[in-house]
């Protein structure tokens, strides 16, 4: 079994950090359904600011809200207005990840939806690996493939 990605949130702000509560990450529903994410379902946490890598699980807050509230222990990683990428996981048989189409959403500075993207794996006809991220009308996007000429070593 190999463990892939799932769906993402990207760039989403913690709105509150919870020390006394007794563990997991809050986040609106809308969020979560947007880059299946499940309630109860342990995600990977890795805040931009901090550099902190967390594992828990989501509960739910209010329908609307755009909460990202980091709670218990997790609190201690992250402060209000930093931002994190939240990483669902699922795992796969073997070589059977052409076909995947992950959701990842990104999230301007006030957790609105700024983008609803979609990872995608196929094989080609060699029976190699493509990748692609599509916008919302499945349009293919600009992947950073290789390092830019100034940090390439000559």
């Amino acid at each position: 079994m190999r463990k892939v990605i799932g769906g993402k949130l990207h760039g989403i702000r913690v709105t509150e950090a919870n020390l006394d509560y007794h563990g997991s990450i809050t986040l609106d529903p809308d969020h979560c359904e947007a880059a299946g994410i499940l309630p109860l379902e342990f995600v990977e946490i890795w805040n931009k600011n901090s550099g902190a890598r967390i594992s828990t699980y989501v509960i739910l807050g209010e329908r609307g809200s755009r909460c990202c509230i980091v709670n218990g222990a997790a609190a201690r990683t992250c402060q209000p207005g930093d931002e994190l990428i939240i990483c669902s996981s699922i795992y796969l048989p073997g070589e059977s990840v052409a076909g995947l189409s992950p959701a990842v959403v990104t999230l301007d500075e006030d957790n609105n939806i700024a983008q609803s993207l979609r990872y995608s794996v196929t094989l080609d006809s060699t029976g190699s690996y493509r990748f692609a991220i599509l916008d919302e009308e499945g349009a293919r996007l600009k992947v950073p493939l290789r390092a830019s000429s100034q940090n390439r070593k000559a």
